[in-house]
């Protein structure tokens, strides 16, 4: 899909370019909240824009979230491959995270954006990697065909490392990130609805499927420091927080990462009026990210890419035209397939910063 242009994006390229060093904007001052994570505060599978709200901040506030496990922390050491089976089958339809919230965030309204610095992340201390057998799950996973089997590793988590041993021989280091970092859902999403409604835009949506609310994105980039922008879709912006994961590779293709939870994930969601955007964005230090999803690889990979290019060409550092942003996305942008297991595929192109010379 294009991309919805506006008078304010020069303005958003500004805040965009600055806002992970926290120069974009002066450093806001709110209070600090934490959000617990119980069976009252964490959904199982399912973003419902009519759950109320679990917490209300303002703009600038910083909150600590605590996440769960999945299926509401039910997957844990001892847990069997045919009781994941059970559980994976107890949700139909939805998806298998544990997702806190909603957080209302005062201000927000439809048609702005949110800027969710992500400032710590704590795992708690252990993790698990598994694939569903492929006999009875053969579209889910890149080789669920030639995997009939189910696996499961669950793996101690050394934080004074910050490793994980995946056998003896095989440590890998942690770096954790929100699987799954949501605002409140897109009424036009295509996705399935619970219950198979048809003719509610407010129905519930799976988190399986990512989206421009982001929901699902598996990109293993949002870790600590890096800053997340995202399209409002319903008043108060309703932010969740869930699907932990201690390390991932681009791709995630049994399935799984290092599944994990997290004592706490700190961020600061900051409503941004100036700001117009369709699909969600990322920054880094390093670099800037552009995103987009579709059921088909290609059709993601096509959006992504225009993503990419519409952002080059309507920064203001150095002028470029839309040819010469097409051609500098193939020469320096690193495109990767951010997952391929969530049914509606995720590619991310990366475009560092240190291109850009001129003072």
């Amino acid at each position: 899909m294009p991309y919805r242009r506006s008078p304010q994006y020069a303005m958003f390229l500004a805040g965009f370019a600055l806002a992970a060093s926290g120069a974009a904007f002066a450093q806001q001052k709110g209070k600090h909240h934490t959000l617990a994570a119980t069976l009252e505060t964490v959904q199982w599978g399912w973003l419902d824009p009519k759950e109320p709200p679990k917490l209300k901040i303002n703009s600038g506030d910083t909150v600590s979230i605590e996440t769960m496990m999945h299926a509401h922390d039910k997957i844990k050491p001892g847990v069997t491959m045919e009781d994941i089976v059970a559980l994976r089958k107890a949700n139909p339809g939805g998806g298998p995270h544990s997702m806190t919230g909603p957080i209302y965030v005062e201000g927000a309204e439809p048609g702005d954006v949110l800027e969710i610095r992500i400032l710590r992340i704590v795992p708690k201390p252990f993790a698990v990697n598994f694939n569903l057998p492929g006999k009875e799950f053969p579209t889910i996973g890149a080789l669920a065909p030639e995997m009939p089997d189910g696996f499961v590793r669950f793996m101690p988590l050394d934080m004074k490392t910050r490793t994980a041993e995946f056998k003896p021989g095989i440590t890998i280091d942690v770096k954790p990130f929100p699987g799954t970092l949501a605002v409140g859902i897109d009424p036009n999403d295509p996705s399935p609805r619970k219950g198979g409604v048809k003719d509610d835009p407010m129905a519930p949506v799976s988190t399986l499927r990512p989206w421009k609310n982001g929901s699902n994105m598996d990109i293993n980039e949002l870790q600590a420091g890096t800053t997340a922008f995202y399209p409002v879709f319903l008043k108060g912006g309703l932010i969740w927080m869930g699907d932990s994961h201690c390390r991932q590779g681009n791709g995630e293709v049994n399935l799984t990462a290092i599944e994990c939870s997290f004592k706490e994930i700190v961020i600061q969601p900051i409503v941004r009026k100036d700001l117009k955007l369709e699909w969600p964005r990322a920054e880094t230090k390093t670099h800037w990210i552009l995103m987009a999803f579709d059921e088909d690889l290609n059709k993601a990979m096509v959006n992504a890419t225009r993503e990419a290019v519409n952002f080059l060409t309507e920064q203001k550092m150095v002028p470029l035209t839309r040819y010469e942003a097409y051609a500098l996305v193939s020469m320096v942008g690193d495109c990767r397939v951010t997952q391929v297991v969530d049914i509606r595929k995720g590619v991310h192109c990366m475009i560092p910063k240190s291109i850009f010379t001129k003072k």
